[in-house]
């Protein structure tokens, strides 16, 4: 049975790429900040799931937390980073506490999970790895999201070191995940999101389940080629 660990579990996004691997044998480890409702739901039908919860706005308690569990961390096949905070703030008023927020939750914890998940996975020369990104990297970040998107824009970093893991069957990916239909795009009051969908050549939002999708696809062994890529679901933005 693969193992996967998958941050942001709680999130719409999160909750239907549990549920995929649930559903598809997976034995899965899921973290969550706040949301435990569904995520409760889940543990009751599903007896290969596991969750776990912390606030990953405090980085540091978080590496700790890593410090002590590298040997566990050591055993996934896959992680999956969909971590998300969004604090609504413009450019002219956004302090440098909001950028920290968004860099602990949104980048770094990625970071320091990956790290140590691939020392595993290079021991068994086997491992998948699927970061998100948002579509606001590349204009520039929504009008009242500038801490989000560059937050989320480092995720399309790679580093040199992951070249070196490719030949060992070990993918790499960013999902630059585009508008989709989820609770946190509803509830900025200021964003209409009408208006937001006719600037999307598609002409809709995407559904959870279509992202969901695309992460299972990219753990799984029929992705065999494609790695080291910041790949656009957007609609064709």
């Amino acid at each position: 049975m693969k193992k996967i660990l998958i941050l942001g579990a709680s999130s719409d996004i999160g909750l239907l790429t549990t549920k995929t691997f649930l559903q598809n044998g997976w034995q899965v480890t899921a973290h969550y900040s706040k949301n435990y409702k569904d995520l409760k739901k889940f543990t009751n039908k599903y007896n290969n799931l596991k969750i776990f919860k912390f606030d990953l706005k405090n980085i540091t308690k978080f590496e700790k937390y890593i410090s002590k569990n590298k040997s566990f961390l050591k055993t996934f096949d896959a992680f999956v980073g969909l971590s998300g905070y969004l604090k609504s703030t413009n450019f002219q008023n956004f302090k440098i506490k909001d950028f920290y927020d968004h860099m602990n939750v949104n980048f770094f914890s990625n970071l320091l999970i990956t790290r140590e998940v691939l020392k595993g996975m290079e021991k068994k020369k086997w491992g998948r790895i699927v970061l998100t990104s948002s579509i606001g990297t590349k204009f520039g970040g929504g009008k009242n999201s500038l801490p989000y998107s560059l937050s989320k824009f480092n995720n399309e970093f790679f580093p040199s070191y992951y070249k070196n893991l490719y030949s060992k069957n070990i993918t790499i990916n960013t999902l630059q995940i585009g508008v989709t239909d989820t609770k946190l795009h509803k509830n900025i009051k200021s964003k209409n999101l009408n208006s937001r969908v006719k600037l999307i050549p598609l002409k809709r939002m995407a559904e959870p389940k279509e992202v969901a999708n695309y992460i299972f696809y990219l753990c799984g062994k029929e992705n065999s080629l494609l790695t080291g890529s910041v790949i656009n679901i957007s609609g064709g933005e």
